[in-house]
C-alpha cells in the first residue's frame, strides 16, 4: 500500500475557484437547508443546475453524456459542495458510484439509457444492499432473483436503503444461486416496478432518508441485469472503493466545524484553540489522503485497501469533530432552533454514531486493511 503526496495543479485550482464563485451566487446563506456532508437535502433543481454546468458525471465518457474529466476534478467539485452543506442527496449516489459502475459493467444499451440522465441530474439512484438479519456480512443476503421467461422475479426485503423514496432507480444486489459470493448478481430496478413497496424508516433526527424495500414477485427484464450472472460481489466491491475513499468520509461535520471556528470567543479559550488546531490539521491530512486516492483511480489503479484505511480513520474523525464542538458549546443544541447551525449541530449529535457504520463498519474495514497489508 502506498499513498503518494500530491497537490492540485494550476488548472485544478482554477476549477476550484470557478466552483466557489458559482456556489457564492447559487447557494447564498439562508436560501437552502444546510446538510451534513453527503446527506444534504434533496433538491432536483440544484442537481440539474450542476449537471448543466458539467459537474455531474464528470469522469463519465462524453459518448454517454459525461465530460471525460478526472477523478481529481470531481473531488474538487464535491469538496466545495460538501463544505457548503449543499443539497446533494438527489444526485449523490448516481454520480459517485452508480454511473461509473454502469459505464464499466453495463451493456451498450444500459449506458445509452442511464448515463446521460445521471450526468444531467435527471436520474437519481439508490443502492439496494443491506438486508434484515444480514448485519455486516453482505454476502449472507437472501433476497432472491429467480429466472423466468425474459427476465427475473425478485422476492425479499432490503433495508437501510438511503434515498430510495426519491430515487428513480435502485442498483440492487440479489442472490441468483446458493454460492455465497459467486451467487450474487446486480440489477437495475425501476422504483415504480409493480410489486415493489418503498417504506421510509424515520431516523432518530426525524429524517426519512433510510427506506425498507419489499419485493413481492417483482419482474425485472434480463436487459436490466448489470454484468454477468454471479459477478455482483466483485462489482459491488469495486463500487465501495468509490464510496469509501472520497472526501465525503471526512466532511460530514465540516460546516459545523467552520461555523464554530469563526466564533471570536475561541481566541480567548486555549482548550478550544487546541481542539480546533488538532482537528484542522487532521482535516488537511484527510484532504491529502483523498486526493492521493483520486490520483490512483485516474492512473487506473484500484486502491481498495487505501480507501478502507481512509474511511476507517475519517469517520472516527467526523465524530471527534462533533464531540469537540459540543465540549465548547454553552448549552444543549436544539434540533428545532431557528439558528440553522445550532439545529445542524443537534442533528449531528443524534446521527454521528451512524457515520462509522455506513459504508462498512470499522471492524469490517480493519479486516480489509489487514488482509491488504498482509498481501502487499
Amino acid at each position: 500500500m502506498q499513498l503518494e503526496a500530491t497537490e492540485l495543479t494550476a488548472d485544478e485550482l482554477a476549477l476550484q475557484r470557478e466552483v466557489r464563485e458559482f456556489l457564492d451566487k447559487r447557494l447564498e446563506p439562508g436560501t437552502y437547508e444546510l446538510g451534513l456532508g453527503m446527506t444534504g437535502a434533496t433538491d432536483p433543481d440544484f442537481s440539474r443546475d450542476l449537471g448543466a454546468r458539467g459537474w455531474l458525471g464528470m469522469a463519465l465518457s462524453s459518448t454517454y453524456g459525461g465530460h471525460d474529466r478526472t477523478a481529481v476534478e470531481r473531488l474538487i467539485v464535491v469538496e466545495e459542495l460538501l463544505a457548503r452543506g449543499a443539497p446533494v442527496s438527489y444526485h449523490w449516489i448516481a454520480d459517485r458510484q452508480s454511473g461509473p459502475s454502469i459505464q464499466k459493467w453495463g451493456t451498450e444499451e444500459q449506458r445509452q439509457k442511464y448515463l446521460p440522465g445521471i450526468a444531467s441530474g435527471e436520474l437519481s439512484f439508490a443502492i439496494g444492499m443491506s438486508e434484515p438479519d444480514s448485519g455486516s456480512d453482505l454476502a449472507s443476503l437472501r433476497t432472491k432473483a429467480e429466472p423466468t421467461e425474459g427476465g427475473w422475479v425478485i422476492n425479499g426485503t432490503k433495508i437501510w436503503t438511503t434515498g430510495a423514496l426519491t430515487a428513480t432507480h435502485i442498483l440492487a444486489l440479489f442472490r441468483t444461486s446458493e454460492h455465497k459470493h459467486e451467487g450474487l448478481t446486480q440489477f437495475i430496478v425501476d422504483r415504480n416496478s409493480p410489486g415493489l413497496t418503498i417504506s421510509p424508516i424515520p431516523f432518530i433526527d426525524g429524517s426519512r432518508e433510510f427506506c425498507e424495500l419489499s419485493f413481492e414477485n417483482v419482474f425485472i427484464p434480463d436487459s436490466e441485469r448489470l454484468g454477468d450472472i454471479g459477478t455482483g460481489w466483485a462489482q459491488n466491491t469495486g463500487e465501495l472503493v468509490l464510496e469509501r475513499g472520497g472526501v465525503d468520509r471526512w466532511m460530514s461535520a465540516v460546516t459545523i466545524l467552520e461555523h464554530w471556528a469563526a466564533d471570536p470567543a475561541i481566541r480567548d479559550n486555549p482548550l478550544a484553540l487546541a481542539d480546533l488546531g488538532s482537528l484542522a490539521a487532521k482535516e488537511w491530512a484527510f484532504h491529502g489522503l483523498s486526493l492521493s486516492i483520486a490520483r490512483m483511480v485516474d492512473e487506473g489503479k484500484s486502491p481498495v485497501t487505501e480507501a478502507a484505511l481512509v474511511k476507517e480513520m475519517a469517520t472516527r474523525y467526523e465524530q471527534d469533530c462533533v464531540e469537540a464542538v459540543l465540549r465548547h458549546w454553552d448549552r444543549a443544541p436544539d434540533l428545532t432552533s431557528d439558528d440553522p447551525h445550532e439545529a445542524l449541530l443537534a442533528r449531528a449529535l443524534l446521527v454521528s454514531p451512524s457515520w462509522s457504520i455506513r459504508g462498512g463498519t470499522n471492524e469490517i474495514l480493519r479486516t480489509i486493511i489487514s488482509k491488504g497489508l498482509a498481501s502487499a
